[in-house]
Parts: C-alpha cells; sequence; structure tokens
C-alpha cells in the first residue's frame, strides 16, 4: 500500500530489546500521555456537524490566519462569547 509506513522485522526487534532492558518509568510519566494539556483545566471534545460549506469556510478562515480548525472554531466562540 503507497503512502504507508510498514514496521520492519528490525523495528520490531529494536522495540523487543528495549521493552526486555526495561523502560525508565520516570521518564514514561515526564512525557504524559495524549495530546498536551491548555491549561489547568480537563478539556471536553463536543462533536459538531457542519454543512461542506460551513467546512469550507471555516478551513479556509484557518488557512487565512494559520490556524488548526479547532483553534479557529475556539476563536469564533471566544469572539461571540465576549
Amino acid at each position: 500500500m503507497a503512502g504507508e509506513d510498514r514496521v520492519t522485522d528490525e523495528q520490531v526487534q529494536e522495540w523487543a530489546d528495549q521493552a526486555e532492558a526495561g523502560y525508565d518509568v520516570e521518564e514514561l510519566k515526564r512525557r504524559g500521555r495524549g495530546r498536551p494539556g491548555r491549561g489547568a483545566e480537563p478539556m471536553q471534545v463536543i462533536a459538531v456537524r457542519l454543512t461542506a460549506e460551513e467546512v469550507a469556510a471555516l478551513d479556509a478562515y484557518a488557512a487565512r490566519e494559520h490556524l488548526s480548525r479547532s483553534e479557529a472554531i475556539r476563536r469564533a466562540l471566544a469572539g461571540y462569547a465576549a
């Protein structure tokens, strides 16, 4: 399949060697899991349905402002709530 990264036998062996040697638990705890937080408060994921035109407008705005879709939506909500 074109464009997909394939795991090689060498990579599998390297990962197995690392696992057998043991992991630095403190290092793993420092790195954390998942996406980095945006602040002290927990975040909530909310699904929103948009038309194709709304998605196109959102993407155009996000591209102009060099933002992710999520950040563009957050800015729009912040402006609405102000």
